[in-house]
């Protein structure tokens, strides 16, 4: 009986489509709304569009740009705001991914590797959070223009106990990894960028050379949308998609979660 605001500055499949069937799982409905939708598309400040939802709704989730945006919209929204994307953080479906993990790899997944090839981008940093908080240690390769930014290395030094490091040689990233992890070079919204990310990344695929130094039966996983050829070959794709598909469908089980979290009275006797 409850509702889920669902605002979407950037346009999804994963984020939209498991928030919503979630939801209506769970018994509650979603309402989609675009920034062509509401008032904050025509310049209505966050603040307003938090307090005024707030009256309305029981939960709002937003899919943005700016992190600044979603740290607004908390502050003066009376009920619980998830974060489903910024262009800092995207703690969501890092909850799935590692959830992924775990169905691979094991409920403890202290000792494992995870490495990260790519760009230093909102689904690296939630990474790095999801890893060290499951005792996981990660390693990460991305070109020295392109990396995470300052306070998000200093958070991976200080909680990874050893157990974090970036460096920009992909090859010694992989080495001994339990689980590989990318995402397209160019990422929402950098479109303008896309030539020179292809030139900058061009050594930084996930493809049959970079996967034979890893640990045996190594797992792949990708948020998606995948550019093969890019990011990662075809081959090395299909051979894991097993595992990426596995991920993607537990953006709908993670966001149950956090839908119970945030605004169930009580935890339903079955979800």
């Amino acid at each position: 009986g409850k509702s889920l605001g669902m605002i979407f500055q950037k346009a999804s499949t994963r984020t939209r489509v498991s928030f919503e069937t979630g939801i209506y799982q769970l018994g509650g409905q979603g309402l989609f709304l675009s920034g062509r939708d509401l008032q904050i598309g025509r310049g209505e400040p966050i603040k307003d569009t938090a307090r005024v939802l707030s009256r309305y709704v029981d939960g709002i989730m937003i899919r943005t740009f700016a992190h600044d945006t979603v740290l607004e919209l908390a502050e003066y929204a009376s009920v619980p705001v998830i974060n489903a994307l910024t262009d800092l953080l995207h703690p969501c479906q890092a909850m799935a991914d590692m959830m992924t993990a775990i169905e691979y790899k094991g409920k403890d997944l202290k000792g494992k590797k995870l490495t990260f090839i790519g760009d230093g981008n909102n689904m690296m940093n939630s990474l790095i959070v999801g890893a060290l908080s499951t005792g996981m240690s990660f390693s990460a390769a991305c070109p020295k223009d392109y990396m995470p930014p300052k306070h998000i290395i200093e958070f991976g030094e200080k909680y990874g106990n050893g157990k974090f490091e970036i460096v920009t040689d992909p090859l010694e990233a992989a080495k001994n990894a339990d689980v590989v992890y990318t995402d397209v070079w160019a990422s929402m919204g950098q479109e303008e960028e896309k030539k020179i990310r292809e030139a900058a990344f061009a050594g930084y695929q996930v493809n049959k050379e970079l996967m034979a130094v890893t640990n045996k039966d190594c797992m792949v996983l990708h948020c998606l949308p995948a550019h093969r050829g890019e990011e990662i070959t075809a081959d090395v794709f299909e051979e894991h998609a097993n595992e990426i598909f596995e991920e993607a469908e537990n953006r709908l089980h993670a966001q149950k979660a956090v839908l119970v979290e945030c605004m169930a009275d009580e935890m339903p006797e079955k979800v």
